[in-house]
């Protein structure tokens, strides 16, 4: 078995804001192994200043995993814990090579394009009416649930566009969920909660940033609206950890990004912990482009959750891998009538 990787910049198709800065492009990894003529590919979906694994050394990494692919996805998880977007990568890769289509790694009624992942419609960061229009089209489009995200702007000015939507649909109409991405002070974060609590919303995610154990604690245990843990899981390895960090805070929820927490099987992990506490989960993808998002969505699937999930990323970028995956009337599809368009680094894999 011989691996090889190469990396690819993905272009946003307009600069997409978040309270940690505005990005314009996202760089990825592809990993893909080779055995008796036959390929597999993975995507080992680095987030640059979010991932744990964002190191000096992430290519020399990725060479060594290269250099050893041959020891077996066992032996390479195991010492690749603190690479968790490699971790990703080769769970893919190795699945990709063993299924009969390298792009089909969970065959469900899903890539037989007889159901489909309902999931919620993402609002970036930006001018009051840039927002505006993006809710506008969301909901045009059919999602019955929207993530926006916050912290960015002013406060007020976001408490005035979540209730402009409410004035129009009620929670049984959309659903709404924000992101704070750790924008809050602690400080604050109370008060914030209190106010955007009266616009019946979903959930918040993340209100202030990770590592405030403590203070996230209080939060989850006086908040009168669900927290969702998200920032907060990045970067825990070891699972007696992972327990205490849930037994601590016991936040309503938990998101999971497979990318950043160990792939497929950190991210059951991750589930099998919350579900013991009675907490909710759901699953976002990290902006990988469609191979990892595919991946995602496929292992999503599997898990049968009702909740919306948040994988309605692979319309971002201007170069992203064309795909069978669609967005439609709020729910992620795959249509598998369509082909892969490979670009010329992925060409050569036989469907």
């Amino acid at each position: 078995m011989i691996a090889t990787y190469k990396q690819y910049i993905l272009n946003f198709k307009q600069a997409s804001g978040t309270s940690r800065g505005v990005l314009k492009t996202k760089e990825t990894w592809f990993l893909i192994v080779e055995h008796q003529g036959k390929k597999g590919v993975g995507e080992c979906g680095l987030f640059r200043g979010l991932s744990a694994d964002d190191v000096p050394h992430y290519e020399e990494k990725l060479q060594w995993t290269c250099n050893n692919i041959d020891k077996g996805l066992a032996f390479l998880l195991t010492e690749l814990v603190e690479f968790p977007s490699i971790q990703f990568g080769l769970e893919q890769a190795f699945a990709s090579l063993k299924s009969e289509n390298p792009f089909i790694l969970f065959p469900s009624r899903f890539t037989k394009s007889e159901d489909s992942i309902p999931i919620n419609g993402l609002i970036w960061m930006g001018t009051e009416a840039f927002m505006k229009q993006q809710i506008k089209d969301k909901i045009e489009a059919g999602f019955s649930c929207i993530k926006m995200k916050i912290g960015a702007i002013d406060f007020q000015t976001e408490i005035d566009l979540l209730q402009s939507i409410r004035k129009e649909f009620t929670s049984k109409d959309v659903e709404l969920r924000v992101d704070a991405n750790g924008a809050f002070h602690p400080s604050e974060a109370l008060e914030k909660l209190k106010i955007l609590s009266n616009l019946d919303l979903h959930s918040i995610e993340q209100p202030i940033k990770q590592g405030q154990i403590q203070e996230m604690a209080r939060l989850c245990e006086e908040t009168p609206l669900p927290i969702a843990l998200d920032e907060e899981l990045i970067g825990v390895f070891d699972v007696t950890k992972k327990e205490d960090l849930l037994l601590t805070i016991n936040p309503q929820y938990i998101i999971l990004k497979p990318s950043l927490v160990g792939g497929f099987a950190g991210s059951q992990n991750w589930i099998d912990m919350a579900e013991k506490q009675n907490i909710g989960w759901w699953i976002t993808s990290a902006l990988e482009s469609n191979i990892g998002l595919n991946a995602i969505a496929q292992f999503t699937y599997t898990l049968q959750s009702k909740l919306p999930q948040g994988l309605g990323t692979g319309s971002l970028f201007t170069n992203n891998i064309e795909s069978p995956l669609q967005v439609k009337n709020g729910t992620l599809r795959y249509q598998n009538k369509a082909n892969w368009k490979l670009n010329k680094m992925l060409q050569g894999f036989a469907l």
